[in-house]
């Protein structure tokens, strides 16, 4: 027992310097229970196969797939917009908005989806986005209370209760608690957010992002301007030809951007299929050509080609262009620089190689403070040319890593990963839903591990997530394996007597002044613990003593289960608790930093913490 403690104290320890990773810490503990022969391997991996793993893992994808779809960004935005000018209403929003995407997406992932919005919306207000960011984490973790999937220690002391034989909890059996959490949150948050979170004075507003997005990229070289979309039919003479065979741009002064094909037989796995218009590029019946230009000449080669141009609502109505945005689902644009040793210097653009050798194509060239667009193919590359490039991602991460002639600017590839498929929101939001329903009702036989596993499972086949690599990127496996590792301890607790020691401490202490007291004292030895060691980690070592002190008292386990979670997910003393406070935490004085620097850091990709990080314009 005592060398149990021992290892349990050190880990503890760990734990609080934060110097050492915790999912490390927490496989070394594992492993000193085994050499210790505390634990036979059967015991030490048994966390691994738990219920709350398994479902934990399934939730980050389903989460992901949210994120990546922007069905939860797309909810958001729209419910934020009814908050006008008004600060108090745009505070109380926030809030709201987020608890209730943190009841069904993990906390991490929430916040991580907020930020931007969060922070974008502040400054178009005039908004001092630093009294916003620490309240958005407080509120993720309070809508995690909402629901039974909602934060990771729910789930622990649900497993506990199935455990000892006692009914599973239902999925809204933490709705009540969550809703008395939420309302005295905004209460308390409104004035301390005022008192504390206020800007300090010699603060400036203003900044420079680090990189430029995809959308400032489009604005800049004026790539949606004259752009039009022109639809292949049966009866259109260039199917089955090429853009080459064509001949488009000398004939017609017409640039195709982008081929598009969308296959709507089945929906749920309905794809959309950018291709990079190159020069051997087939059109097909049904493709859609993203086409830019003058409106007189795209109007003839539609009428010589017989091409549908659905930018016009009635044939006698003047064709104008596309008010529908360019997409980067398969395809991308990025900047570079070329450098003055590089062999391209005084080559014209049809003669750099860049298509042959890259699959990529030249939309533009900015030389000083001049954009050339047009006839690009003649044009002659100059030292410090910034070319905008056009192909698939991984063509563009191709050449990004090839720097020994230019330089990419910004960061490409992490613009790819904010890109959503936002045609898969309303099958992300089915898959979800269903996953929901069949968890809140009873008389449906699917157990909720089942439910999760599918809906993951679901979100993949149907391209709700891009791809199996995409999926796993979406896991946060620290976590995963931080609550696998633990879970062990606690039986390591039980297994030595180590458990039943402190509950009857706690009893023999606390129980002759009644079962309140005994509660309180748990609640409380849950908020101290939770100071220094993770949310998750607290809930699983708390919850079998929690279960053994309610058992020798002979009251009901649920009440001081439900302190243990609670006291768990909602401590905000200390920024080591959850994911969510310390980013909140980092990114409010990263906010005041930037504001200094010149510009402003949030978060902008679904992940680990330390991902979270990249520049925004303010």
């Amino acid at each position: 027992m005592f060398i149990t403690l021992a290892i349990l104290l050190v880990s503890a320890i760990f734990f609080m310097s934060g110097k050492v990773r915790s999912d490390l810490v927490a496989l070394c503990a594992l492993a000193f229970l085994l050499i210790f022969q505390i634990l036979t391997p059967e015991e030490a991996l048994s966390g691994f196969s738990n219920n709350v793993v398994i479902m934990m893992i399934g939730l980050f994808v389903v989460g992901g797939a949210i994120f990546q779809t922007g069905l939860a960004k797309m909810i958001s935005s729209r419910i934020l917009t009814l908050a006008g000018n008004s600060e108090m209403k745009l505070f109380i929003l926030i809030i709201l908005v987020t608890a209730f995407i943190g009841a069904f997406v993990s906390n991490t992932g929430t916040v991580a989806l907020m930020l931007p919005i969060v922070v974008s919306m502040a400054a178009s207000g005039g908004i001092n986005a630093s009294r916003l960011l620490m309240p958005l984490a407080f509120a993720s973790s309070m809508g995690g209370m909402l629901t039974l999937i909602g934060t990771p220690p729910n789930l622990v002391i649900n497993n506990a209760l199935v455990g000892a034989g006692y009914p599973s909890l239902t999925f809204f059996s933490f709705t009540p608690i969550g809703i008395v959490c939420l309302v005295v949150g905004i209460v308390t948050l409104i004035p301390l957010s005022r008192l504390f979170l206020t800007k300090k004075k010699g603060e400036e507003e203003g900044g420079s992002s680090k990189g430029k997005s995809l959308k400032e990229l489009v604005q800049e070289y004026q790539l949606t301007e004259n752009l039009y979309r022109l639809k292949a039919i049966p009866a259109s003479r260039l199917i089955r030809k090429t853009i080459a065979e064509l001949d488009i741009q000398r004939r017609f002064g017409l640039h195709i951007l982008e081929v598009r094909r969308i296959s709507d037989g089945k929906p749920l796995l309905k794809t959309v299929n950018q291709q990079l218009a190159g020069p051997k590029t087939m059109l097909q019946d049904g493709d859609i050509l993203y086409v830019s230009g003058e409106p007189e000449k795209m109007k003839s080669f539609a009428e010589e080609y017989l091409l549908e141009i659905l930018n016009s609502h009635t044939e006698k109505e003047e064709a104008k262009p596309t008010d529908s945005k360019l997409d980067f689902y398969d395809i991308g644009i990025a900047e570079l620089v070329l450098l003055p040793s590089s062999s391209l210097i005084n080559q014209k653009v049809k003669n750099s190689g860049f298509r042959d050798k890259y699959g990529i194509n030249i939309l533009g060239i900015q030389r000083k403070d001049e954009y050339i667009r047009n006839d690009l193919k003649d044009i002659r590359l100059h030292d410090g040319d910034v070319l905008l490039i056009q192909g698939s991602w991984k063509n563009i991460a191709r050449i990004s890593a090839e720097q020994s002639e230019w330089v990419v600017l910004g960061q490409p590839l992490a613009e790819a990963a904010k890109v959503t498929l936002d045609y898969k929101a309303p099958v992300a939001a089915a898959i979800m839903g269903m996953m929901v329903i069949s968890m809140m009702f009873d008389f449906i036989p699917v157990e909720p591990v089942t439910a999760v596993i599918i809906a993951a499972l679901l979100m993949v086949i149907t391209g709700c997530i891009r791809n199996v690599e995409a999926a796993y990127k979406t896991i946060n496996w620290e976590s995963i394996v931080l609550i696998a590792g633990m879970m062990p301890i606690s039986v390591a607790l039980e297994k030595t007597g180590a458990s039943s020691l402190i509950s009857d401490s706690l009893v023999s202490g606390l129980g002759i002044y009644g079962s309140v007291a005994l509660l309180a004292g748990i609640y409380f030895t849950t908020s101290l613990m939770t100071m220094f060691i993770s949310n998750t980690a607290t809930a699983v070592l708390l919850a079998p003593i929690a279960m053994q002190s309610a058992v020798q008292l002979g009251v009901s386990p649920y009440p001081f289960l439900f302190a243990v979670t609670v006291a768990a997910s909602m401590f905000f003393a200390s920024p080591f608790s959850t994911p969510p406070q310390r980013i909140g935490d980092e990114c409010r004085v990263l906010y005041v930093y930037g504001l200094y620097k010149g510009r402003v850091a949030v978060a902008g990709h679904y992940g680990d913490r330390h991902d979270l990080c990249a520049s925004f314009t303010v």
